[in-house]
């Protein structure tokens, strides 16, 4: 069984309105949850310890419908080894958002980093949405788990 949408990407125009050069973003294997995002960036950007900055991707999307959103997580092998992550924790491209896709990088490692032109530095997934109609009660069906909150449930 195969899921897929077709979402419209376009390059950014710079400020003499040539399109910027990038990669679009694509699956790294066929197995893979998302499509990886490239920074836009004419050269190195340094990013220091304990320092956040935006990145530009060089794109922007169209989501085909209002109930699909595109979800920005962090690499896992940039996080892992050089403690980079967003500063977001996930980013979130709301279907009716046509600017460029902008990944806030933050450096929560020892070491500067310095991102390349062209460098993956995050991944994009395509989720469902569910609206939520919200009634307000009184009480809450009774649950085994209750109102234990962080580590209730135990540590393995």
């Amino acid at each position: 069984m195969e899921f897929s949408i077709e979402v419209r990407v376009r390059r950014v125009r710079d400020g003499n309105g040539d399109t910027v050069s990038v990669s679009l973003p694509r699956y790294a294997t066929e197995g893979s949850a998302g499509l990886d995002l490239h920074a836009c960036i004419g050269s190195p950007l340094e990013v220091p310890p304990g320092s956040r900055l935006k990145v530009p991707t060089g794109i922007s999307i169209e989501i085909p419908h209002r109930f699909i959103a595109g979800l920005v997580f962090p690499r896992s092998g940039l996080a892992s080894k050089h403690g980079i992550s967003l500063a977001n924790a996930v980013g979130v491209v709301d279907s009716d958002y046509k600017g460029e896709i902008m990944v806030a990088i933050y450096n929560q490692g020892p070491d500067l980093y310095v991102i390349t032109p062209g460098e993956r530095i995050a991944q994009l997934v395509f989720v469902p949405i569910f609206k939520a109609t919200l009634h307000e009660v009184d009480s809450l069906e009774v649950t085994g788990r209750g109102t234990g909150g962080f580590g209730s449930t135990g540590k393995i």
